[in-house]
Order: structure tokens, then C-alpha cells, then sequence
């Protein structure tokens, strides 16, 4: 029987097979026909449709904020992957599990879950996001001693303080690596009165992006010439800027996973914040690696900030150490319609 993990991200999708590792990792984007009704393309040549459809060709992604915001596509794309994966082999489903973020509703849930379902799952288990992200980043998370990790994804940041293999504070936030996109786009438009796209605005962010000004980092501004319309005339326009920026433009985004995790350390009982004081602050998830977030946490908290190693696939190989070694995680508590 195969076995595979998805971390069914707002940004991507991955799949780890038990045996394999991870064997998938795509943009979780769908383009479709508007006219017809009819799926164009899934995954990285979708992606690279985003801006450049023609009027009756939509680029769209299912996902939004960690849920489901269009379940008939989130179900397509899910059964396009399983597919590719080959994780379904003439009437033999897999058993998927599937990363949720943490305190989504029932409703939500069990969304995610038929999908899976309908996707070709002969059984579907969810999975909380910071759970799987702390296995993956390499905490222990089954020893009675406090781990903190902090998830930032594409539509949400997780903050979870874990000890016993379960979750004892945490708190999900809907400002993440799109958030800081749709914010550089604002500030362009406002600073500059230039109009870029989503992918712009990512490469700018992955490029540039900083979580501190140099002056409080302690580092050199960087620069980055980019492209965009300009609000006025119309017309292609070139722009350099810094990350000085960059750093002005997310401020806001950066500032609210900040107070989301001194808020959480808060709420944290004495002792395990007294371990997590020790051992420190993890980063995982794409945002992990924007320049200095460690720094500022650590600034702001006095705890140590890591980032992971291979911080995008933490969750995908939370999922990959639950599914390969089932009797050592076998008291974590899994969601699925059998609950």
C-alpha cells in the first residue's frame, strides 16, 4: 500500500512518498477556460501563465489563506497530482495524509478532506501545519520539553509552542509571503505610481526583501532594478530600488508575526518558555528566508532565531518522518472522517 504526505500549500504543492522522499513539489496554480469551462493547465507552466492569460484564460490559485477557496479546483489539482506522482496504481489508492493550519473550522477540514477523498485517497488524515513543520525542521516535539516553531507560508503564518507531540499555544495568522507581495505592489503604485504583477512583487521580495532597514540590521542596502507600467502614462517604465524599501513596504506584515509570537511566548507556561528560551525560536516555511527575520526576532524577543535547514520543505518532511516511521509518531492525533 503506498503511503504519500501533502502539503497542500496557499503557493505549493509537495508530495513526499514513503520509500521515495519528496517526489513532487509544483506551484499550487490552476489555469482554466473561462468559455469553456475546461482546464488548460496545473502546477509550473500554469504559473507561468499569472498576467499573461488572454480575456477567456483565468490563472488562479485554489488555495487562499491555508483552506480551500475553490473546492471543484482544489479537487482537480489534488487528482492531477496523485496522479503524477503514480501514487495510484489501477484500483490500489494511497493513504494521503494531508497539512491543514492549525484551528481552521470543521467545515474547512472536512473540505480538505474529500477532496483527498475524490482525489483517489483510500483514506485521508490531516495533519496540523506547525506539527508537521517542527518534525521537519528537526525538534523533537514527543519529549516533555517546549519547542517553539514559527511556519510562514504563502497564506499564513503558524506559531505553535509544542511539547508531548501536541500543540499547547498557538495562533494562525493570515500575514504571510502574499501579504508581503500584495504590499510591495501597494507601495510601487503608491511611492512610484508604477503597476507590477504577483510575480514581480515575489521576486522582488526573494531578492531584496528584508524584515530591517541596513541601518538597524547592521548591513548594506541592496538594489534592484525593476520593471512595471507607469500609472500615468501608460508606457513600460524602469526603476531602481532598495531594500530599504522593501523593508518600509512589508513593515506592517513583518510587525504582525513579531507580536504573534511574542503573544504566544506570553501565553506559553513558565516552563516550557523557559525551554524554549533555551533552545530557540525555528523558522520554517518559504517566508523564513526573508533577510534579517531572524535578527529582528531576536531582537525583539532576546531568544535565538534558526532558520531550518531546507526551510520550503520543512512541512512536506514533517510529513515524510510521519509516514516512514508511523510507530514513533503513533500518539500524535490525526483528523479524518472517522473522528
Amino acid at each position: 500500500m503506498k503511503v504519500i504526505g501533502i502539503d497542500l500549500g496557499t503557493a505549493n504543492i509537495l508530495i513526499y512518498m514513503r520509500g521515495k522522499g519528496i517526489i513532487l513539489r509544483e506551484p499550487s496554480v490552476v489555469a482554466y477556460n473561462t468559455s469553456k469551462g475546461s482546464l488548460v493547465s496545473i502546477g509550473e507552466e500554469a504559473k507561468n501563465m499569472v498576467g499573461k492569460t488572454p480575456g477567456h484564460v483565468v490563472a488562479v490559485r485554489p488555495m487562499r489563506d491555508g483552506v480551500i477557496a475553490d473546492y471543484k479546483v482544489t479537487e482537480e489539482i489534488l487528482s492531477y497530482f496523485v496522479k503524477k506522482s503514480k501514487a495510484k496504481v489501477g484500483p490500489l489508492r494511497p493513504t494521503i495524509f494531508v497539512c491543514i493550519p492549525y484551528g481552521i473550522t470543521k467545515v474547512e477540514s472536512r473540505a480538505v478532506e474529500e477532496a483527498a477523498i475524490n482525489a483517489g485517497a483510500r483514506a485521508a488524515y490531516l495533519v496540523e501545519e506547525p506539527i508537521a513543520a517542527a518534525i521537519g525542521a528537526g525538534l523533537d516535539i514527543m519529549e516533555p520539553q517546549g519547542n517553539m516553531i514559527v511556519d510562514i507560508g504563502g497564506g499564513t503564518t503558524e506559531v505553535a509552542v509544542m511539547s508531548l507531540g501536541g500543540i499547547v499555544v498557538s495562533c494562525s495568522i493570515r500575514a504571510a509571503g502574499d501579504k508581503m507581495d500584495e504590499a510591495i505592489i501597494t507601495y510601487l503604485k503608491k511611492k512610484y505610481s508604477m503597476i507590477i504583477g504577483e510575480r514581480t512583487a515575489e521576486k522582488i521580495k526573494m531578492t531584496i526583501g528584508s524584515a530591517m532597514k541596513s541601518a538597524d540590521a547592521g548591513c548594506k542596502a541592496e538594489t534592484m532594478v525593476i520593471r512595471g507600467l507607469d500609472q500615468v502614462s501608460g508606457l513600460p517604465h524602469s526603476l531602481t530600488i532598495s531594500s530599504d524599501e522593501i523593508a518600509e513596504a512589508i513593515s506592517e506584515q513583518v510587525q504582525t508575526i513579531v507580536d504573534s509570537v511574542k503573544n504566544t511566548l506570553e501565553l506559553t507556561p513558565p516552563e516550557l518558555a523557559a525551554d524554549v528560551a533555551e533552545n530557540g525560536i525555528y523558522l520554517s516555511g518559504g517566508g523564513a528566508m526573508l533577510k534579517n527575520l531572524d535578527t529582528l526576532l531576536y531582537k525583539e524577543t532576546g531568544i535565538k532565531s534558526i532558520v531550518a535547514s531546507n526551510p520550503l520543505d520543512c512541512v512536506a518532511n514533517g510529513l515524510g518522518s510521519i509516514v516512514e516511521e508511523s510507530a514513533k509518531f503513533r500518539n500524535l492525533k490525526f483528523y479524518s472522517n472517522d473522528d
